[in-house]
């Protein structure tokens, strides 16, 4: 059922707060990555307000659904999302990659109750997504031997799903194309990959580090679903992750084209932010920038 213009709205103004935390932890700690986080906030705000069966109150619920992060150097917006949906107080965000925090700058699984996996060195997430995957079918069969359920479905159609955000320049990673090609063989159709096709990497933007192009026929080639959308839209995306449950037959890729350092005009699509956090004067402006651009104070807020 497509999304009303209210709830749009509404998502749309869970991703502001969101970036706005971003920017705020990045400020308070000194360091971390600014770009690719404030991208992502829409797919974060569509995950966590609207996509996922879950539990702040209970991060180990049993029927949840699964979300991994492969690119843990995006971890802030992740944090952010968690806090405002109430797995912890947003205020804690603020402890970011300070000694003792439980918010270090790559998640740790056993830290913070509601991260499903530990990351940092990239390309790992896809192959512990189809893992679960994989895990989760066999857990749902009533027999093991039986390949589908009472009504006919795959038994990777049954059951939690298993999300796997990724990002585009680790797509260059050998162990990516292992996993892309397991869950492939296996049909695993209780995953839904994303990747945030943003075009940058630390050392510059993809096409010109390791070309990736043509990154939708590559997965294609290995029995992917795919689908491609603008990863800033909510609605757009919420319907392609919609579309992605389906699909029975195989896994689904979704490459979701977002805009690095969304919402600061000034260092969108600039990949030196990639790893970089801004200054507390940097911070002060884009905290401005991105409330003017929502229409949140008027422009002389300073």
């Amino acid at each position: 059922m497509a999304l009303t213009d209210e709830q749009v709205r509404s998502l749309e103004k869970q991703a502001e707060a969101i970036r706005e935390t971003i920017i705020q932890m990045l400020v308070a700690a000194g360091s971390g990555h600014t770009a690719g986080p404030l991208g992502l906030a829409d797919i974060f705000a569509a995950f966590y307000f609207h996509i996922l069966k879950h539990d702040p109150k209970r991060p180990d619920l049993p029927e949840r659904d699964w979300l991994i992060l492969s690119n843990g150097h995006t971890v802030p917006v992740r944090y952010a999302a968690m806090a405002h949906a109430g797995y912890f107080p947003v205020e804690e965000c603020l402890t970011l990659r300070k000694f003792g925090s439980r918010l270090q700058g790559h998640p740790e699984r056993l830290r913070l109750p509601g991260l499903e996996t530990t990351s940092g060195p990239l390309g790992e997430g896809l192959s512990q997504a189809a893992g679960i995957a994989y895990a989760l079918r066999m857990d749902t069969s009533k027999d093991i031997g039986s390949p589908t359920s009472d009504v006919g479905l795959p038994m990777s159609h049954v059951g939690p799903r298993v999300y796997c955000i990724m990002g585009d320049g680790e797509q260059e990673e050998g162990e990516i194309w292992e996993a892309v090609m397991f869950a492939g063989k296996n049909k695993l159709s209780n995953i839904t990959a994303v990747i945030d096709r943003n075009n940058i990497q630390i050392d510059g933007m993809t096409e010109d580090v390791m070309p990736l192009e043509p990154l939708a026929d590559k997965y294609r080639a290995f029995n992917w679903h795919v689908l491609e959308v603008n990863g800033n839209d909510v609605a757009a995306f919420i319907a392609a992750v919609e579309e992605a449950k389906a699909i029975y037959e195989k896994p689904t890729v979704i490459i979701a084209h977002t805009i690095p350092g969304k919402g600061v005009p000034g260092i969108e699509f600039d990949y030196h932010w990639h790893g970089k956090p801004p200054s507390k004067e940097e911070g002060k402006q884009f905290l401005k920038e991105i409330r003017t651009m929502s229409g949140k104070v008027p422009n002389e807020y300073a």
